[in-house]
């Protein structure tokens, strides 16, 4: 059962993913509201993979990417956008996230995109 870290400064976005994934056999070992906690909680539970959204107060999603590379070169990070943030996207990308998935969330491209990042 893969290990999932949700980030997401919005408590009800994460719960959507959290149900989402829940519902399909995913373990999901910690919710973050911020960059900075996303950093300490992947330290923590060495997850699989990560959901985090882009747009965060004190530190975003593009600058948690990062640090969490530089903790560990091959984590897995999916990014969440909303609509009109390509040019993020596109840093993100370049920063190492693998895929990204924009919101509104549908369910199946959340898990497409996990899946075939898991590979």
């Amino acid at each position: 059962m893969a290990k999932v870290l949700i980030v997401d400064d919005a408590a009800f976005m994460r719960m959507m993913i959290k149900d989402i994934l829940t519902k399909n056999d995913f373990d999901v070992v910690g919710e973050a509201a911020d960059g900075s906690q996303a950093v300490d909680l992947y330290k923590e539970h060495s997850p699989d993979i990560v959901t985090m959204d882009i747009t965060m107060p004190e530190m975003d999603g593009i600058t948690a990417l990062k640090e969490i590379r530089k903790h560990d070169p091959n984590a897995k990070v999916i990014m969440c956008s909303a609509m009109g943030q390509q040019a993020m996207v596109i840093d993100a990308i370049q920063a190492g996230a693998k895929d990204f998935i924009v919101k509104p969330f549908q369910a199946d491209r959340v898990l497409e995109a996990i899946n075939k990042t898991l590979g």
